[in-house]
């Protein structure tokens, strides 16, 4: 398996459910507690959920850029800008999921044109308050760019349910799905 075959799917897959997960809230919350709930967040010292959309998806965009050994593109620090922004404006739903559609545009174009990274090659990852970590390529996939990923992807699903969106695991891992053995799938009595 190679580096691309590990981040590519997981940022595809994973940032499809996102979009569901928000389309969930679109139909199942009311037209006032829908513009609000992009502004929501757990905790007052946490990012709200259009913040944690937005850093979800930065990480997919740095990621694919890591991948080709290019600095990330000027996009991902107005997305990050964006994200930071987020207690200044409002944003909406369809907002969060124009970003997503965005990111997933960006993921196939860049996994169709990154060659694959040899796992030892030397990576290094400047975060904007200066600290540079020198990792290898599996080193950041492995313990960067995938923990990353998943904890703005998880803290925007626990917003929702904590907003009381009808998510389950179900929703979280529907890519799953495609991989059910047939005859295999509980029936509801």
């Amino acid at each position: 398996m190679t580096l691309n075959d590990t981040l590519v799917p997981t940022y595809l897959q994973t940032l499809a459910a996102l979009s569901a997960w928000l389309g969930k809230a679109a139909d199942q919350l009311p037209e006032d507690k829908a513009a609000a709930i992009m502004s929501a967040r757990l905790a007052p010292d946490m990012f709200p959920l259009f913040t944690q959309v937005c850093f979800a998806c930065v990480q997919a965009q740095e990621g694919m850029a890591r991948l080709r050994q290019e600095d990330p593109p000027a996009s991902v620090d107005t997305l990050r800008n964006k994200g930071l922004d987020a207690g200044s404006g409002a944003q909406t739903i369809a907002d969060a999921q124009a970003v997503i559609a965005d990111t997933i545009g960006i993921v196939e174009t860049a996994s169709a044109e990154t060659p694959e990274l040899a796992p030892d090659t030397a990576v290094a990852h400047a975060l904007p308050n200066g600290m540079v970590f020198d990792l290898t390529a599996a080193q950041y996939v492995r313990d960067w760019a995938i923990p990353q990923f998943y904890f703005h992807l998880m803290a925007a699903y626990a917003i929702l349910r904590a907003e009381g969106i009808a998510l389950g695991k179900a929703d979280y891992a529907a890519h799953m799905f495609a991989f059910i053995r047939p005859g295999t799938m509980p029936q509801p009595d």
